[in-house]
């Protein structure tokens, strides 16, 4: 008799190479762990860009996974001033049908389909399928918390949250203020808010929901997502919730042309000597941040490796499309004489930079980061402190998680303006790469390191909650 052979179907969400990558390393493990063939479809984006960098992600998976591109949806039939966040559910919805499709025309059928936190609409065409629906949270524990959260909040709020007399409160001693709350919650009135109050909702009629994180960093986020029960929804209880993190990416990353460059660099410099700055895939800086910045990192005296894009006022400009500038040469945007006056001490980069290698390697000390999740949890398995300089999204209220819950980073604050000034700059960059604060940090985060290798290994919890998942998906 033929062995059965059970097929994971994965969806992650358009556009987002940030969700992307943890669901390719979900895959990955879910094939040379655990027995079983993955099919993983891909919605295009509209932005050439993204699809160019999607294939290129894809290029060395195992025979094991197999890529499908959906067809792409057309959205010229949209205002043209539809928000920009928008179009993610639209291209979402639009490509059901030929989810639809794919599932009933595939050879090997599926056991399961797991899909992004912005994909719940999925969940009903797994049930049309007779087939489990699970929804992969490549994000904290913690926003899950507050988003399990949000509809009860819709309900019994009476005004915008930013003025609340009492600030939102999450597991682990976290207050949230107005300032630290998620982009989508500060205008109680927009297509973003209700979309988000209607994702969080549909969360519910999953089957489980898989969490890219890790039950030693948030431990008391999970506890609280096992034990409630919504009380703003027509019956009680969720979906059980999986550790299954850290899932960071593994094996060669984007190749490029000075990739090589920057690793030479860093093998020049002395162990645990330069502090690394990245705000992500897409997070950018206005003109005049990217100069106090610039200032502020020589007014530091210490090295660093600074992975610069070109300005824009919008931080998530890069995230959302593909902005007329952000191709240019940043580093026609530096102040004037910088690279000369710091060439000795100092490489700065356009674009992109080997991230893991970096954050693995022996001459990082520290890591200014925009807090996204990805950077958080490759920090953690590196065991690398942390600057927090969160932009947008939810990054905000990691930087409070960071700084408040894990006491593993040290915050930067703007001006009046939200301005970083140099001064401020220098100052944090000397805390954590040569003062006490810093040093308590650095140990901090070696604990999380061991946890995390903990949490991976064959008897850890990741592992286990996987594994738990898997047999519900095959038996």
């Amino acid at each position: 008799m033929d062995e059965i052979i059970h097929n994971i179907v994965l969806l992650p969400p358009p556009g987002f190479l940030g969700h992307l990558i943890p669901f390719i390393e979900l895959a990955k493990k879910l094939v040379s762990q655990h027995n079983v063939t993955v099919t993983l479809l891909i919605i295009p984006n509209d932005h050439n860009n993204n699809n160019k960098s999607s294939k290129a992600l894809l290029h060395n998976i195992p025979s094991s996974i197999t890529p499908i591109f959906l067809p792409p949806v057309s959205t010229v039939d949209l205002p043209e001033n539809t928000n920009a966040e928008m179009l993610l559910p639209i291209r979402i919805i639009r490509s059901l049908p030929s989810l639809r499709q794919t599932l009933s025309s595939l050879q090997t059928p599926a056991s399961a389909l797991v899909v992004d936190l912005f994909a719940p609409y999925a969940i009903d065409v797994a049930k049309e399928f007779k087939i489990p629906a699970y929804i992969f949270y490549v994000i904290a524990a913690n926003e899950l918390s507050l988003s399990m959260d949000l509809p009860r909040l819709d309900e019994t709020c009476m005004t915008e949250y930013r003025d609340m007399p009492e600030p939102i409160r999450l597991p682990g001693g976290i207050v949230l203020g107005p300032e630290d709350l998620p982009d989508s919650m500060l205008e109680r009135n927009s297509e973003v808010y209700k979309w988000m109050v209607d994702l969080c909702k549909k969360y519910l009629f999953a089957d489980g929901i898989i969490v890219n994180s890790f039950l030693e960093l948030e431990s008391e986020a999970f506890q609280d997502l096992e034990q409630r029960l919504p009380e703003s929804f027509s019956f009680t209880g969720m979906p059980p919730v999986y550790p299954v993190g850290p899932l960071i990416r593994t094996g060669p990353e984007a190749e490029s042309d000075q990739g090589p460059e920057i690793l030479k660099w860093l093998n020049d410099q002395p162990q645990k000597s330069v502090i690394y700055v990245s705000f992500g895939s897409g997070g950018t800086l206005s003109l005049e941040q990217i100069t106090e910045l610039a200032l502020g990192l020589e007014m530091s005296g210490h090295k660093f490796l600074w992975v610069v894009r070109s300005p824009q006022e919008n931080a998530a400009a890069a995230y959302l499309n593909t902005p007329e500038n952000i191709m240019n040469d940043p580093l026609h945007y530096l102040p004037q004489g910088f690279l000369e006056r710091t060439k000795n001490r100092g490489l700065v980069v356009a674009l992109w930079a080997p991230q893991i290698q970096i954050l693995g390697h022996g001459s990082t000390s520290g890591f200014l980061t925009h807090c996204g999740w990805n950077s958080i949890l490759e920090s953690a398995v590196f065991g690398v402190p942390l600057i927090a300089w969160p932009l947008c999204f939810e990054h905000k209220m990691n930087a409070v998680f960071l700084r408040d819950g894990l006491k593993a980073a040290i915050r930067v604050k703007g001006n009046e303006n939200g301005v970083v000034e140099s001064g401020h700059v220098s100052e944090v960059v000397k805390q954590l790469m040569e003062g006490e604060e810093g040093k308590i940090i650095r140990e901090r985060m070696m604990d999380v390191k061991i946890a995390a290798g903990n949490a991976l290994s064959q008897e850890g919890s990741s592992s286990k909650a996987l594994a738990q998942v898997v047999q519900k998906w095959i038996s």
